[in-house]
């Protein structure tokens, strides 16, 4: 659905290049409250937030983060078709002042498209610091648009920009010629022009004839598309073939020399605002970068944080996780199994079922929370951004860009949008690759079942284990992506722009924020996901071929292994997982794990009949793992299908031909390398 607006109301459109701190003005204006929803026929987020000011109620929506207004990338289609099509009453464009020239080549873009804006000159204290002075007012008069300089992070006017909102969004006006490409290019947009309101006059009710007119020129496949599909467009396309013909035998790259043009603009007007009111010195991030960016101390750097990041995860949340476990599985389990009104099947479901099975999960919601607040800080410091410029030369390594990062890093938190994020990816082949490799990323469903294991078996060294499992999923990620590459997807990969923040102080609120959003997707799939899947478990294992065994059969080895759960397990801890030494309970939660991995631990509490000590304890107890079936059983659940979510995902991307691929070959890596792992350990006398 589109957003519409009411008579009372306006609508704002937010736009900005990455780091521009476009997100922080969206969380100020907006106070943090947003709604997440998908933009009209595709599967990427939208966010969108109410802003009241006096008794106007104004909706914001914060568009994807955008280097330009090309049809290179869906999310920079997305962001022009909102503005043009949609027509917010407003659009901020959120300009990065310690980079004027690519901040401000999106704004002439956005510009060009007719847009009544304002321009948020943000970061404005630290290029002071740098020695920068901006003279805001002059670049006010060179764009024709309000400038408002902002400090998202402390709020420094943003007063001013709630103001201008208000005062613009009732009417203001756009410069659509702030570029000037040149006799022979000007004549030939006049001729373009011309022809629109000759054929398709329809179309200009809803595009400015500028813009329409100069992607033309470069040859912009969307907007032939649109052209195209008014009575007329065919004849404007054939003769913008002819006016382009007689162009190009007089400039060889339209489309480039128009960029060109675009940045002679962008560097005029930045040397005529822009005064070095004092020397750059070398800065706190100038210092820093020179290690952390460095190709071999940056990578040693990155271990370490990351390394770090796992210590801290784990120290800091242990005694939550141990007091978690003790009042969901201890207490609250045995009281209701302790009340009588209860008749003993309902005492069952609700304790062994839905207790032990989601409380199992619930119990390491504190880790988890504190990895996302880790996560979140080294985000907020700016930090991930040079971690993912130290993997960018390993990636091109094999095939693949530093856009690739992106989604593989969006997978540590959730598989599905990691698939939704290749969409920004141009090159198809790549973008293939990887959506068919973002499931390797070992997603934080995948978290407690890492912990679980390496608490039961490997005790104060189950940090570093948890860590190894990471560093597996980066491994195989670029392998798997290296042989599909070079058989299947072939072609050189496509060149990555990335843009390196300044350092700043993190925000606690932002921090907060980002830790929340993450944790309460976790919380909602427990809540649903998990929920059914652990009730349907408890269900196959008090019933069987037999009937209905009792509830007793979860704490009978005898009548559990008779149940339909039971019999599931042991056709398959017999038959294909026999070779990797794990028992028929481990065997029914890796199949009930293609639903969600969460489940894997949940099934196990429900098998294994977890009492007080928690599941940890009572796999040690029972000797279920050795060190390598251990190991091995973690590197299967890492590798092998993640859930049924990320399989749809793949489907809706790519289609059921390449989701079929994806399952087959995640098994089957899966497999081969767990029993890889088993052969070597008994190889070498570990067991």
């Amino acid at each position: 659905m589109s957003i519409e607006k009411t008579r009372k109301g306006f609508v704002v459109a937010l736009a900005g290049v990455p780091n521009s701190g476009k997100s922080s003005i969206f969380n100020k204006l907006t106070g943090g409250k947003a709604w997440v929803g998908n933009w009209p026929g595709v599967t990427i987020e939208k966010k969108v937030g109410t802003l009241r000011l006096d008794s106007v109620e104004v909706e914001v929506v914060d568009l994807p983060g955008i280097y330009g207004l090309t049809a290179y990338s869906l999310d920079e289609i997305i962001a022009r078709n909102f503005i043009v099509e949609e027509n917010p009453d407003l659009v901020i464009i959120v300009v990065n002042a310690t980079n004027l020239e690519r901040s401000l080549y999106l704004a002439l873009s956005i510009l060009e498209l007719g847009a009544n804006a304002i321009v948020a000159l943000n970061m404005i204290d630290l290029a002071r610091e740098q020695g920068i002075e901006i003279d805001y007012q002059k670049l006010s008069e060179l764009l024709g648009v309000p400038v408002v300089p902002t400090v998202a992070v402390t709020g420094s006017g943003l007063q001013n920009l709630k103001k201008l909102i208000l005062e613009r969004a009732k009417g203001g006006k756009a410069r659509l010629n702030i570029v000037n490409y040149g006799d022979d290019v000007e004549n030939a947009i006049k001729k373009v022009e011309e022809l629109l309101k000759s054929n398709v006059p329809e179309l200009l009710k809803k595009y400015p004839s500028r813009w329409i007119s100069i992607k033309l020129l470069e040859w912009d496949e969307d907007v032939i598309r649109k052209v195209k599909s008014y009575a007329g467009g065919d004849e404007v396309i054939r003769e913008v073939e002819r006016i382009r013909a007689e162009l190009q035998n007089k400039i060889e790259d339209l489309e480039l020399y128009m960029t060109e043009r675009r940045y002679q603009k962008i560097l005029e007007i930045v040397r005529s605002i822009v005064r070095q009111i004092k020397p750059k010195g070398i800065t706190w991030t100038d210092l820093l970068d020179s290690v952390l960016t460095h190709r071999v101390l940056g990578v040693f750097s990155a271990i370490a944080v990351l390394y770090m990041l796992f210590r801290f995860a784990f120290e800091i949340s242990t005694p939550f996780v141990d007091l978690f476990s003790l009042l969901i599985n201890g207490y609250l389990h045995d009281w209701i199994l302790g009340l009588k009104l209860l008749p003993p099947w309902l005492a069952s479901l609700l304790a062994d079922g839905i207790v032990n099975g989601v409380g199992t999960v619930l119990s390491f919601l504190p880790l988890i929370t504190m990895f996302f607040l880790g996560l979140a800080f080294l985000e907020d410091v700016g930090y991930m951004t040079r971690i993912a410029y130290l993997v960018d030369k390993v990636f091109s390594k094999f095939g693949l860009s530093g856009k690739t990062v992106i989604p593989l890093v969006i997978g540590f938190g959730c598989n599905v949008p990691a698939v939704m994020a290749t969409r920004a990816i141009e090159d198809e082949n790549e973008r293939k690759t990887a959506a068919l490799i973002a499931p390797l990323a070992t997603c934080s469903a995948r978290l407690p079942v890492y912990m679980v294991i390496a608490y039961a078996i490997f005790k104060r060294a189950a940090g570093g284990v948890v860590l190894s499992m990471y560093v597996w999923s980066i491994t195989l990620a670029l392998l798997v992506a290296l042989a599909l590459r070079k058989f299947v997807f072939k072609g050189s990969s496509t060149g990555f722009v990335m843009e390196m923040p300044p350092y700043i102080m993190p925000r606690p609120d932002i921090i907060s924020m980002k830790m929340w959003e993450r944790t309460k997707k976790f919380l909602r799939k427990a809540g649903t996901v998990i929920l059914i899947g652990v009730v349907f478990i408890w269900l196959l294992s008090v019933t069987g071929p037999s009937g209905f065994l009792g509830v007793n059969a979860l704490s009978s080895p005898e009548l559990l292994e008779h149940s339909w759960a039971g019999l599931l397990g042991r056709v398959f801890s017999e038959t294909v997982f026999k070779p990797l030494g794990w028992d028929w309970r481990t065997s029914v939660a890796l199949i009930f794990g293609f639903i969600a991995k969460e489940i894997v631990v949940g099934t196990m509490a429900i098998l294994y009949g977890v009492g007080e000590k928690g599941l940890p304890a009572t796999l040690a107890k029972l000797h279920v793992f050795t060190p390598v079936t251990g190991y091995a059983f973690m590197l299967f659940v890492l590798i092998y299908v993640p859930c049924v979510a990320t399989m749809a995902t793949i489907r809706s991307e790519l289609g059921s031909r390449y989701m079929l691929f994806a399952l087959t070959y995640e098994l089957i890596l899966a497999y081969l390398l767990a029993l890889t792992v088993v052969g070597f350990g008994h190889l070498i006398g570990v067991s």
